[in-house]
């Protein structure tokens, strides 16, 4: 046998027998008695059990460790992920994207099915004092997605289409948002929190039917092959001009309802004003100059670490003003460069994290807070009914009249109204902030919840209308 693979269990032999010497030696010593009484009643609670206990110890220490904070939050982390990607999958499968599935996932996770079926089990994996780890993680993914939702946005397609673009956005936006109103009129006196004003109220329901979910109809665009259409580029940039302008529309809603008087609210404003005008004209053009003098030294990590910087410290400033982090992670992923691979650059470090990892959970903690069972009586069914009708009539509809009026067929009105009507993420951001900000009861925030999930199921299915309906025009004009 060679004299080296001895060398190991001889130098392990040796030491571990020395240190069962000591041990054994020390087995045979006695504390002094002047230092176990000065330290006796701290030693007392730590006495070792008893051997007849220990397998009840064990478990009970297991059951300890399960529920400390990290442990739980992993444990979460897990179901989570597992629940989302599971959903996911089944949303592909019939046609819907992933976004779809992970928030039913979330639904089915929160009391209205899980905690539903098996109240203990929820209790125990999503305790309420939980809540707060998961609504952190979620909000730093959101952060980070919005950043990417930022640089995708195109403006020089926006500026080839503007007109058509910013007539078709903002008519999507003010004919739902009037609806929105008009439905809080009625559905106030009723459903409104304590101490929220009508404005808050109504301000939050119209930009609650305003909203479309960019990344989403990004995605189906890319998915149905409709990228280079004209229909695909109008409704792209539609669905952009919409993004910006409801995000700046959120951000007065959320100044003038967080604002304590009219003066502190236009005093927010001042500052938003001032923010954004010291991001797009002050730090945008160094901050591109700086970091194309790092990507040609090829210093990557640089790049990196001072877009998260700026990413950082925009959402801070952002949170500080009072228009809420998000929006200023946003406008950071805007200002940033449109070179290609600076943008892929930084979409490979944070897109797998936020889509994979962290907007799952924001779906489930958007699903805890959703509970349909407070929606067990008829009428309430019927006022989802009316949120439903002023959601698709003021956006579907409003989309596809002001498309046609600016001349587009009726079948490409139509896949712009079908497109325009997807709300998915972007609209349970709205929600969550209008529940964090206690504007929307439980009740009314269930049934938009619902309203954002059916919205964003409908646009396959109708897009899918519309494809037949041009098909058989074809097929009508090749005969006659």
């Amino acid at each position: 046998m060679n004299k080296r693979s001895l060398l190991y269990p001889l130098i392990i032999g040796f030491f571990g027998c020395l240190i069962w010497f000591i041990i054994r030696q020390g087995n045979h010593l006695v504390p002094d008695t002047v230092t176990n009484k000065s330290i006796s009643s701290t030693v007392a609670p730590a006495a070792i059990p008893a051997v007849a206990s220990s397998v009840e110890n064990v478990w009970t220490s297991l059951v300890h460790n399960v529920q400390h904070p990290l442990a739980l939050l992993l444990l979460q982390i897990i179901l989570i992920l597992l629940t989302a990607r599971l959903f996911g999958w089944l949303a592909n499968l019939i046609g819907q994207p992933g976004v779809v599935g992970e928030i039913v996932a979330g639904i089915c996770l929160g009391p209205s099915l899980f905690g539903m079926l098996w109240p203990g089990g929820s209790a125990f994996v999503f305790p309420a004092d939980s809540f707060k780890n998961l609504q952190f993680l979620s909000q730093i993914g959101l952060a980070f997605f919005m950043f990417v939702v930022g640089m995708e946005l195109d403006t020089h397609k926006m500026k080839n289409k503007a007109h058509d673009a910013v007539m078709i956005s903002h008519a999507s936006i003010i004919f739902p948002f009037f609806l929105g109103v008009l439905l809080a009129y009625y559905i106030y006196p009723q459903f409104s929190p304590v101490n929220v004003s009508f404005l808050s109220f109504a301000l939050f329901m119209g930009i609650a039917m305003s909203v479309t979910a960019f990344p989403v109809l990004a995605r189906i665009v890319q998915e149905r092959k409709l990228s280079g259409t004209p229909l695909g580029l109008l409704a792209i940039t539609c669905a952009a001009a919409d993004d910006v302008t409801a995000w700046c529309i959120l951000a007065v809603v959320i100044a003038i309802v967080k604002a304590a008087s009219l003066w502190s609210a236009v005093l927010t404003m001042v500052m938003a004003v001032a923010f954004l005008g010291l991001m797009l004209y002050i730090l945008k053009p160094r901050l591109h100059k700086q970091i194309l003098k790092l990507q040609t030294a090829n210093k990557q990590k640089s790049v990196v670490a001072l877009s998260f910087m700026t990413l950082l410290f925009s959402a801070w400033a952002a949170e500080v003003i009072g228009i809420h982090a998000l929006f200023g992670a946003f406008l950071a992923g805007v200002i940033m460069p449109t070179e290609v691979s600076i943008q892929k650059l930084l979409t490979d470090k944070l897109e797998d994290v936020s889509v994979l990892l962290l907007l799952p959970i924001f779906f489930v903690f958007t699903g805890l807070r959703t509970q349909i069972g407070l929606l067990g009586q008829g009428h309430l069914w019927a006022v989802f009914g009316l949120i439903m009708l002023a959601a698709v009539g003021g956006k579907l509809g409003g989309s596809a009249i002001t498309a046609k009026l600016m001349g587009q067929s009726w079948t490409d009105a139509l896949g712009i109204g079908a497109l325009m009507n997807t709300r998915g993420l972007m609209e349970l951001v709205v929600l969550n902030i209008g529940y964090d900000l206690g504007i929307l009861s439980p009740e009314i925030f269930a049934m938009l919840v619902l309203m954002a999930l059916a919205t964003t199921f409908m646009t396959g299915p109708l897009l899918d209308i519309v494809k037949k309906m041009e098909e058989r025009r074809s097929h009508a004009s090749q005969i006659g």
